[in-house]
């Protein structure tokens, strides 16, 4: 009984653990995107003067690009075409993070994440001790989420147990 008591604390400690970085992985994520968005935007400005030099607009210039018989060409006006996109979703999540209330950065984060920036994110990732109130909120909600989900495992346990122990009493009074 104690070492289930002991599990259960451990296991809640963890999911609190856990659920209490999310603010701070955010936040990591968050100034990748701005790094992103200054790479993204030279590969922009570069593409553009290249454009400009051809007497062409930025439309024009991939048109271009699509119609050549260079199939190089053609892929790299696709991958320029990817990158512009990206540029454009990332600066919307950014804005979009810049401009919303502490909780919502790591729900905006969670809704779509870019892949490349959470997979750099992770791989560099360090854990903060959460002293904001989104920090210790979710740290909360981490713990109480663990508590639940060993309650409802060990419910299930107990129920089995009960009833097989019924079973024995019924066996044994036959």
């Amino acid at each position: 009984m104690m070492f289930a008591r002991v599990l259960t604390l451990g296991v809640a400690l963890v999911s609190g653990t856990v659920t209490s970085q999310l603010p701070e992985f955010a936040q990591q994520y968050r100034q990748r995107i701005g790094g992103a968005i200054d790479a993204l935007e030279e590969v922009k400005a570069d593409f553009v003067a290249d454009a400009v030099a051809t007497n062409r607009s930025v439309s024009a210039a991939l048109q271009h690009m699509a119609q050549s018989a260079d199939q190089f060409v053609q892929l790299r006006g696709e991958s320029v075409e990817r990158s512009l996109d990206r540029l454009d979703a990332l600066k919307e999540q950014q804005l979009a993070m810049t401009s919303a209330a502490a909780f919502e950065r790591v729900w905006i984060f969670l809704r779509e994440p870019d892949t490349k920036i959470s997979k750099a994110t992770w791989e560099d990732f360090e854990p903060a001790v959460p002293v904001t109130v989104e920090g210790g909120v979710l740290a909360g909600i981490g713990f109480a989420i663990g508590l639940f989900m060993l309650r409802l495992a060990g419910l299930g346990g107990r129920v089995r147990r009960r009833r097989k122990h019924r079973e024995k009493q019924q066996v044994g009074t036959q």
